[in-house]
């Protein structure tokens, strides 16, 4: 019988969904290209399974470090519903493991705050308001704070720290006899025949590897300060400010600057960033310990979370594309993983089928 041989890319994906398979996985996350290995057992058949893709410059820095609460709508070309779905999701995952005696391991929390407004939103109760806890207008009392804002939002929602999460996930994997290979590749067609299936997490490397015209860097600019005397976030309706405490440090944003790929940190922008910030909790002209980190958000209209059956002559190569996910790659990762491994399963079953003989 033959081996199955599958290709998985992507940052986050739940593995075990993969029916009907008890896999073991590995990841690489090194820059500008990686594959790992991975090794998926079935009862009475061995298989064959890698993870493959370009990581895009600096994007875990941005996913980690920009808007990594989990609290907002992302995907303009990405239905509402399908959003909510992938959100609740990623959020229940998350809130297991932070009610759990990993949380601290994975980087997982719980933080309450405000989002406020210099005006009355359109929106005042948002798609996710019965997804985070505690969701409600806030008092006037409250408001007092923000003598600028008018309107303004409490809940409790989560917060996941990537450089912690990250390798928390890898050591998941390693545990379950995971084996990380390092690769660089220009062209997925490299990958066959090895692997069977590709799953393409490449980020804002799918407009080389999957000739995406539509992805396109947002950068992101961030500080991490230490002010551990702030305990609540505050997030200014706009996105563009926001203050994000975590486990070992402050996050204060930050940027949203399209199709720009500049990795460098710019004084000025952190310069306006800490004002900002400082405008909204005037306490943090006490912070210390001020570090500039600069990341891309790999965008695009939607998500791309689809199969595709590449060809070349008698060829073939399965792919289940699974990037775009912009400034919602934390918010709505374990969602979107759990769909990109149902299309995986879809493969799957299809390699197993026979083809039809044709009769003659």
């Amino acid at each position: 019988m033959r081996k199955m041989r599958l290709l998985l890319d992507g940052t986050c994906w739940k593995l075990d969904r993969f029916t009907p398979y008890l896999p073991r996985l590995q990841i690489s996350w090194r820059n500008p290209r990686f594959v790992a290995r991975q090794r998926v057992c079935k009862p009475g058949r061995e298989a064959r399974a890698a993870k493959h893709g370009p990581a895009s410059r600096g994007s875990a820095e941005l996913q980690l470090h920009g808007r990594d609460e989990v609290s907002r709508s992302f995907l303009q070309d990405t239905p509402i519903h399908k959003q909510k779905q992938w959100f609740k999701e990623t959020f229940d995952h998350l809130f297991a493991i932070a009610n759990s005696a990993e949380a601290e391991d994975a980087g997982v929390l719980l933080v309450s705050g405000w989002q406020i407004f210099r005006s009355i939103p359109t929106e005042e109760v948002p798609f996710w308001a019965d997804v985070v806890l505690g969701f409600r207008k806030m008092t006037e009392n409250e408001l007092k704070k923000f003598p600028q804002h008018v309107f303004g939002q409490a809940f409790t929602t989560l917060k996941c720290e990537g450089p912690v999460y990250l390798p928390w996930l890898e050591k998941r994997l390693k545990g379950s006899g995971g084996l990380i290979l390092t690769r660089r590749i220009e062209d997925l067609w490299e990958l066959h025949p090895s692997f069977d299936i590709v799953v393409n997490c490449s980020g804002l490397g799918s407009r080389q590897l999957a000739g995406d015209p539509k992805i396109f860097p947002v950068r992101g600019q961030v500080l991490k300060v230490q002010a551990p005397w702030v305990k609540h976030f505050i997030r200014d309706g706009s996105g563009l400010t926001y203050i994000y405490p975590g486990i070992s440090n402050v996050t204060l944003g930050g940027t949203r600057q399209k199709g720009d790929w500049n990795l460098s940190p710019d004084a000025e922008i952190s310069k306006g960033i800490l004002s900002r910030c400082c405008a909204l909790e005037p306490s943090l002209h006490g912070a210390c310990d001020i570090r500039e980190k600069v990341g891309l958000r790999p965008t695009r209209p939607g998500v791309r979370l689809e199969k595709e059956l590449l060809a070349q002559g008698s060829r073939r190569l399965p792919v289940v594309h699974h990037y775009g996910h912009g400034s919602g790659g934390i918010a709505m990762h374990w969602g979107t993983a759990l769909e990109a491994a149902r299309l995986v399963s879809e493969c799957a079953q299809a390699l197993r089928t026979p083809a039809p003989k044709s009769k003659l």
